[in-house]
């Protein structure tokens, strides 16, 4: 049967709601789709001349004691034990110890290190012979007093899921700088915490901006290797009718989202090569294994931080290493040793081995989590089998940063005598991420995206760049 067209060409236009205008602006659409589709992570110009090119994000999960490693408070041990002063908690709430409780002070030794006399626990030695090239921060505090919140808060600047975590940000600002790894990057030692893989979320970015995990056990990537008898040509060819597919699906819609989908199957396809190169460490030599404490073939941190500056050599943009086990509420005494024992030589060696070989000043490397603990005790009797910890503490805490326009050997910010409250130059989450984003080349006031009628960015409505830690 043969179909015969009864209306004129201008006739069908009008009845379907075109006009020229709009076969223009279609056309313009589709040749923009088509052009982002070739790469619609690639790399863009900061705002301004940066300082640092790649972040290392040391993330420890379930925040470590600032007061056992960073912070001494002489007071504190010298009043360990005693009731705490009911004005200390007055108007304070805590996530578990309630309003009262007794003092904690440290029972391991602090001591000057470097040139700068950076105070640093003896849990850390081999981080405390790098005292002249971290910048320390006391000062820190977050909005958020449980692990979830506080996790998704300090990586996108709110409590609850939905928004792009620092890294998305840091990729949809500046794209990547190798075709053939993703820009952002996520290694695990342990489980990645309450929020999940939330906390590399791209939000409501395009999900180009999505970390990825990659695993030092079986397949890097989760699917990255073809089935079994499967060869490359193979592959080759489902990729390219799978290309022409989502290309006519582009030039109709304009969906940036298509045009990911295309970037990443061709991604994936690259990354069958360069992922497996990129996880052999065997390839190290013997010196830099030892160093940091490597050994392939295993999932730790040490080989982490190994692998991050392996990434960095290549390009990527963010890389974030989550290491567990760090949330002490009781048994302090020994899992926190044991705990400083697993990242102490591997991240000090981290910055030895970017600094050997000059990528250091061109990588910012932060340290820290999503909170601090308090200076008060929590559980136990005093006996071997029950040790007390501490509890969550939001208001006052420790992180430290190094490389990348960081001022190395500087200590910024203080607490009270007791580790309770900040005395001098808060600094904010949203402080920090300012900072880093500044440090990369990008205002973090300019830095926004539009979604659902509003702009939105990383440091919400708040943020000032923490400048006397800068070179």
């Amino acid at each position: 049967m043969i179909m015969r067209h009864t209306h004129s060409r201008r006739g069908f236009l009008a009845a379907s709601g075109f006009s020229l205008g709009s076969i223009a602006l279609a056309e313009m659409m589709s040749k923009s789709a088509t052009a982002a589709a070739a790469n619609p992570d690639r790399s863009r110009a900061p705002h301004f001349t940066p300082k640092a090119k790649h972040v290392i994000y040391l993330h420890m999960v379930g925040a470590p004691s600032q007061l056992d490693l960073f912070d001494p408070k002489p007071e504190l041990v010298k009043r360990h034990n005693q009731p705490c002063p009911a004005e200390v908690t007055k108007g304070r709430d805590f996530a578990f110890i309630g309003k009262t409780s007794t003092l904690a002070g440290s029972p391991w030794k602090f001591a000057a290190h470097g040139q700068s006399g950076q105070m640093l626990s003896e849990l850390l030695p081999n981080l405390a012979s790098l005292a002249d090239d971290i910048a320390v921060i006391r000062s820190m505090h977050t909005d958020e007093i449980n692990h979830a919140p506080a996790q998704m808060f300090l990586h996108s600047g709110f409590g609850r899921g939905g928004r792009p975590s620092l890294g998305s940000w840091v990729t949809y600002g500046l794209g990547s700088a190798n075709e053939d790894l993703p820009g952002y990057v996520v290694l695990l030692s342990g489980p990645p915490g309450g929020a999940g893989t939330s906390l590399w979320s791209p939000g409501f970015l395009a999900s180009v901006h999505q970390g990825i995990q990659f695993r030092s056990k079986g397949d890097p990537v989760l699917f990255l290797s073809s089935p079994e008898g499967y060869q490359p040509d193979d592959r080759r060819r489902e990729l390219d009718a799978l290309r022409e597919l989502n290309q006519l699906q582009l030039e109709v819609t304009g969906d940036p989202e298509t045009s990911t989908r295309i970037s990443q199957y061709e991604l994936a396809f690259r990354m069958q090569t360069s992922v497996p190169e990129l996880m052999s460490i065997a390839e190290e030599t013997r010196e830099t294994l030892e160093m940091y404490g490597a050994k392939p073939g295993e999932a730790s941190f040490a080989n982490n931080c190994l692998l991050a500056r392996r990434l960095v050599e290549r390009g990527v943009r963010h890389i974030e290493l989550y290491d567990s086990d760090w949330d002490h509420h009781g048994g302090l005494k020994t899992r926190l040793p044991a705990k400083c024992k697993d990242v102490d030589q591997g991240m000090a060696a981290l910055i030895r081995d970017l600094k050997a070989r000059d990528l250091l000043s061109e990588t910012l490397i932060v340290w820290g989590s999503e909170f601090g603990r308090t200076p008060l005790s929590q559980g136990g009797d005093g006996k071997a089998q029950d040790v007390p910890g501490r509890d969550h503490h939001k208001d006052a805490y420790t992180m430290w940063l190094a490389g990348g326009g960081i001022k190395g050997g500087v200590s910024h910010g203080q607490t009270d005598d007791f580790g309770m409250d900040i005395a001098d130059s808060p600094v904010h989450i949203h402080d920090l991420n300012a900072t880093i984003l500044h440090l990369l080349g990008l205002d973090h006031k300019r830095l926004t995206y539009r979604y659902q009628g509003r702009d939105f960015r990383l440091t919400d409505v708040h943020g000032e760049v923490v400048r006397p830690i800068l070179m």
